[in-house]
């Protein structure tokens, strides 16, 4: 099995606070000696939380967005074999690290793999998912801001019946350096959401494969940092899948995309009408 010496951790921060401490400190403790924190909030803001722990802080003076920052943090940090990406709210159990590289090693056509995330309650976050064909996506889009449960929902959260996925959330994963340089890193396009959808898609369009890890295990805290600006982050992941949509519709779905514009659209007004004030 590999050592964890073989990956370096890139963590992009926006104002997460001692979740940011607790997150780098579970890193160490899985053994990665390369972490870079990526400070994407306030100038300052990133240090008081950090305290003298080793890291490699990268200081841009500006909300990069996270494909950027993890872009920034990976050209910053040590190039190892792997490559680390975690939000700042995510604590990694003993041992994660450890089964996602030795996953990748077992399965050399596999260039990103995932684990299992939990909430803080212990449930179970829907981090592995599918490319959802026209309809899925639709109902998904339609019906998720009204009935979060609807079975196009679910079936969008899930991996297929024989397990496989087809992408893996930006939360945490590991993924092939090699293949992370191959595909120019995170698609920039993108500010924030879709971003980690994107760079899947990319992955996949290279050959290689996109994997669940079920004994690697971390706990993440959903929209810690999103919370100082959650209606704008609303807009941004409607106009994250939009753009996901127009790049990657093909053949007649491309006929569509003006569709997947108004669906998108009429979801935006229903999340935002449905969200509560403050």
């Amino acid at each position: 099995m590999n050592a964890t010496s073989d990956v370096t951790a890139v963590v992009v921060d926006f104002h997460a606070g001692e979740a940011l401490a607790h997150c780098v400190d579970s890193l160490v403790a899985n053994g990665v000696t390369d972490v870079v924190v990526v400070e994407n909030g306030e100038a300052g803001s990133a240090p008081p939380a950090l305290g003298d722990r080793p890291v490699t802080l990268v200081e841009p003076g500006l909300n990069l967005g996270y494909g950027r920052g993890v872009n920034r943090g990976a050209a910053a940090g040590v190039h190892r074999r792997y490559l680390l990406v975690s939000n700042p709210d995510v604590v990694a159990h003993d041992g994660a690290v450890r089964a996602l590289l030795g996953f990748l090693d077992e399965h050399p056509k596999v260039a990103v793999a995932g684990p299992t995330i939990l909430r803080p309650d212990g449930s179970v976050y829907p981090s592995q998912r599918v490319f959802p064909n026209v309809w899925l996506a639709g109902a998904h889009a339609l019906l998720a801001p009204v009935w979060p449960s609807n079975p196009a929902t679910r079936a969008y959260r899930s991996a297929r019946a024989d397990g496989s996925v087809d992408w893996v959330s930006g939360a945490f994963f590991v993924i092939r350096r090699d293949a992370f340089d191959e595909v120019g890193g995170f698609d920039e396009r993108y500010f924030m959401f879709a971003e980690d959808m994107a760079l899947c898609w990319a992955v996949r369009e290279c050959g290689y494969g996109v994997a669940a890890v079920a004994d690697a295990v971390v706990t993440h805290v959903e929209g810690l940092s999103r919370q100082r600006a959650s209606r704008q982050m609303i807009v941004a992941h409607h106009a994250s899948a939009l753009r996901f949509e127009w790049q990657t519709a093909r053949g007649a779905r491309r006929l569509l995309a003006p569709l997947a514009t108004v669906v998108l659209g009429l979801r935006l007004v229903l999340s935002l009408a449905t969200r509560p004030k403050g």
